[in-house]
């Protein structure tokens, strides 16, 4: 949780050299070679079902294509605090998909923790005097992202019963980084070719790649295999704190009790709406 809280922190840094398509990209190439040396490594590669290969193509469309392209434009446009923060309501969203595509069932709490959520992010996107203190468009782009994590997490329940959770990963980054070529040298390629890498830049980037991208994948995947995955999602509840935190002394980002408060709200929302699947999964305890 650690590192994908950094992540909004690194991704903010590296969008002072990169635009968000080239951004992206090189930190799905990097990440994709990383995750197919460990699969060969821990023999842990899969021969893929031939029918599975559309569903390996849609599921990449939503992420990491739609995904990352809403979050890093999200990110230019916002602070690193107020992405974590949004993005830290996908949760939230998921079970009312789930619930008009895989007819699950939708509790009150999904809906009043919804509801919270929604107003803990107004409180941190409105000032005082009821004008928005971000730009419109960072806030679109960030639903974006939400909205295509949200129909990601329905298709990957579907690949997550035939495949291990580090082949799904590499595929779907591969795939991605294919999603993005195109746009990279329609969009970015200029201003690529005229960057002039420093360490600072590198360094980032490999941080995305290496701890975002990779290992926090497989550790998430580790402590939901042996703790279970609700309550491992209820450390996910912390990713925007972390956010902060790391905003605060790395980026200067203001940390002022609006923020704090906002934060606390929109995460009590998120913790509400998976109340009942823990009561499900542990016997209400």
């Amino acid at each position: 949780m650690v590192f994908w809280g950094m992540s909004f922190v690194w991704s903010k840094i590296v969008l002072q050299y990169y635009d968000p398509i080239t951004t992206v990209l090189l930190r799905l190439i990097i990440s994709t070679v990383i995750m197919f040396i460990g699969l060969k490594l821990f023999n842990r590669l899969q021969r893929l079902d031939r029918k599975d290969y559309k569903l390996f193509l849609f599921s990449a469309l939503f992420n990491p294509f739609l995904y990352f392209l809403g979050e890093n434009y999200g990110l230019k446009h916002s602070s690193a605090t107020l992405t974590a923060v949004i993005i830290a309501t996908i949760p939230v969203f998921t079970p009312v998909l789930a619930y008009f595509l895989l007819k699950e069932r939708l509790t009150k709490l999904n809906i009043f923790g919804l509801f919270i959520s929604f107003f803990g992010v107004l409180f941190m996107l409105v000032n005082r005097d009821y004008s928005f203190n971000v730009s419109p468009v960072g806030i679109a782009w960030l639903a974006l992202a939400v909205l295509a994590a949200v129909f990601y997490s329905v298709l990957l329940k579907k690949l997550a019963l035939k495949y291990n959770p580090f082949l799904i990963i590499a595929i779907q980054n591969l795939i991605g980084a294919i999603y993005f070529m195109p746009l990279f040298f329609i969009f970015d390629f200029k201003r690529f070719i005229q960057v002039v890498p420093n360490t600072e830049l590198v360094t980032s980037l490999l941080l995305l790649a290496i701890f975002a991208s990779s290992l926090a994948y497989v550790f998430f995947t580790i402590s939901a295999r042996e703790i279970g995955i609700s309550k491992t999602n209820l450390f996910a509840n912390l990713i925007p704190v972390f956010t902060a935190i790391f905003a605060f002394f790395i980026l200067k980002e203001d940390f002022d009790i609006r923020k704090i408060t906002g934060m606390i709200i929109v995460i009590g929302g998120v913790f509400l709406s998976q109340v009942n699947r823990r009561k499900k999964l542990f016997g209400g305890h």
